[in-house]
């Protein structure tokens, strides 16, 4: 008996003794559990430009996994798919920024420095070369301008560091994501230069700067090849020398990425076509703005180009008035006023500058020069407007949605991925209540890799007149997954004019406390904090109220959008 007992004690004592390898096993269990998920959108009744010239009335798109799943308008609607309807809406491609800043951290201005001893030979700091920087490392998702980007349709964008003559490599980002590794889709997309001089030390002028990106070039070349001799036969040889910044430059020397250089003015544009002549490598060239007289050598040349979205305010000539001007000239109005063959040359000099700004890309368009748009220097909130502008100077709209979309895709290398609206691409899209160009269109939602943002408050149902909306309360929520069904407790609490509240049930070890509890007519909004089996991520509630229930969709850190319904408990 004795022995029996010891030897049952032995059983239970290893029944209780986890191996490495069972760890390992629950772990990796435990990951299955809270894989990363993509909600599926339905999108239907919908005018769908699927890209310039094509055109599907009354369809539907069904996206899924971040990915396009079908498009048409015989479409089978999976039945876990978020409806939403698509009866005046139009859908295009999310579209593309082809040179920006969005989401790049801007560097604070140091304090003037003291004259370096030799100017002559400053720091590569000093000078502005820093080729081997990565844009990756000043990413940050949460930066105000990639909201504003994204709330005009932007949903990708080739983004570069701040900086001098030689920033650093810019990478293709996806605008959303927690992290800038997220956001990356294509990392050290090109090399990104500027003919900006450096303060105060060499290469301080355009010609200097032009001189040293031939010497980098060249000693680059230099040092590649010997790297390569040495690797054929090391015997007798001295070692390389690691160099970064020469480095930088190998891919250039393959061409496996291309240089790209902010270029506004045509003097620029020349003198860029010169170095690329001379040394070689792929030209893009981004934010143009007055290049309408390089047209021929740009297309020569093969560059890639993306004119800016930056226009100069409205003028006379284009029905609009500057109410600056308009204030000026009535505490003028009892002046006489001069004219003189000067001032009428320089007035006409002024209005034909304007066209030629005005009419650039219908001149392009005309040369048969593709090109892309870019964001660099423009604001956010004259973007749509200056497309109009555009527009209304000769582009037509098919020609101003292809810069945005499939040319922009086409000259980034993207075109197998995004672009147009088609199954099995990315689902990045921007869908408005009119026609996008329309003096009046709103943006209402869109989508960047699946991810929804709802833009328009018309999105959210109103509430009846005389209705009362009461969320204070218990309800029993029930979130879909793939797991199956969770059901969780919340209750909201009032204090005045602020709700407070917590959460309990689900995967939550404990209760959570509710934050930015917010009521706007029947749309309630909320969020909390999951703590469980060692990780931790927060939760985004937006539901809409319908008197004792509510619907809507539960945002749960990186792994995705789920539906979710609650019923008010009676008794509390």
């Amino acid at each position: 008996m004795k022995i029996l007992y010891l030897y049952g004690l032995f059983l239970l004592v290893l029944s209780l003794v986890v191996t490495p390898v069972e760890l390992q096993a629950q772990e990796e269990s435990r990951e299955k559990e809270m894989a990363p998920v993509s909600t599926t959108y339905a999108i239907r009744n919908a005018t769908i430009i699927q890209s310039p010239g094509r055109k599907i009335e009354n369809g539907a798109i069904v996206l899924k996994d971040g990915i396009i799943l079908s498009v048409g308008k015989n479409v089978l609607i999976p039945p876990e798919a978020i409806i939403i309807k698509g009866d005046s809406l139009f859908v295009y491609a999310g579209f593309i920024d082809g040179l920006s800043h969005a989401g790049v951290i801007k560097p604070k201005e140091e304090q003037t420095r003291e004259r370096p001893k030799d100017p002559g030979n400053p720091t590569p700091e000093a000078a502005g070369i820093s080729p081997q920087n990565d844009v990756r490392n000043s990413l940050n998702p949460a930066e105000k301008s990639v909201e504003e980007l994204r709330a005009l349709g932007f949903t990708t964008a080739h983004v570069v560091p701040y900086g001098g003559m030689l920033p650093g490599h810019g990478a293709i980002v996806q605008l959303n994501g927690k992290t800038a590794d997220n956001m990356v889709v294509v990392g050290k997309s090109s090399l990104f230069s500027q003919l900006a001089g450096a303060p105060r030390v060499y290469p301080a002028t355009i010609i200097g700067v032009m001189a040293k990106w031939r010497e980098l070039y060249r000693q680059s070349l230099q040092s590649k090849n010997y790297e390569l001799l040495y690797a054929s036969n090391r015997t007798g040889l001295s070692r390389p020398v690691s160099d970064r910044i020469l480095e930088a430059f190998y891919p250039i020397i393959d061409k496996r990425i291309p240089v790209l250089f902010e270029a506004d003015r045509f003097l620029d544009v020349n003198r860029i076509l010169t170095l690329q002549a001379d040394l070689g490598f792929s030209l893009m060239v981004g934010d143009l703005k007055e290049g309408w007289d390089a047209i021929g050598k740009l297309k020569a040349s093969g560059t890639k180009v993306f004119l800016s979205l930056d226009l100069p305010e409205e003028t006379i000539a284009e029905g609009k008035t500057d109410p600056k001007s308009n204030k000026e000239e009535s505490k003028k109005e009892d002046e006489p006023k001069v004219s003189t063959p000067e001032t009428e040359a320089l007035e006409k000099r002024k209005a034909t500058f304007m066209a030629l700004y005005v009419a650039q890309a219908s001149a392009f368009q005309k040369a048969g020069l593709s090109f892309g748009f870019s964001s660099l220097s423009a604001k956010p909130k004259d973007i749509r407007a200056n497309l109009r502008r555009m527009i209304a100077a000769g582009l037509t709209e098919d020609q101003a949605l292809a810069a945005l979309t499939t040319h922009a895709a086409q000259l980034l290398g993207l075109t197998d991925r995004m672009g147009a609206v088609e199954q099995g691409k990315i689902a990045n899209l921007v869908i408005s209540d009119r026609p996008y160009f329309h003096e009046k269109s709103k943006v209402r939602y869109v989508f960047v890799e699946g991810i929804m943002y709802q833009y328009d408050p018309a999105d959210v149902p109103k509430p009846e007149a005389n209705i009362v909306i009461n969320i204070v309360g218990t309800w029993t929520l029930t979130t879909e997954s793939p797991q199956g069904k969770k059901e969780e407790k919340v209750t909201i609490k009032q204090d005045g004019n602020n709700f407070s509240g917590s959460v309990t049930g689900g995967e939550l070890e404990q209760a959570a406390t509710l934050e930015s509890i917010g009521l706007n007519g029947n749309s309630l909004t909320y969020s909390y904090t999951v703590e469980a089996g060692g990780q931790s991520y927060k939760v985004d509630v937006q539901a809409t109220v319908e008197g004792d229930t509510f619907k809507g969709t539960a945002t749960r850190g990186n792994f995705g959008n789920f539906a979710l319904e609650a019923k008010k408990d009676p008794n509390h």
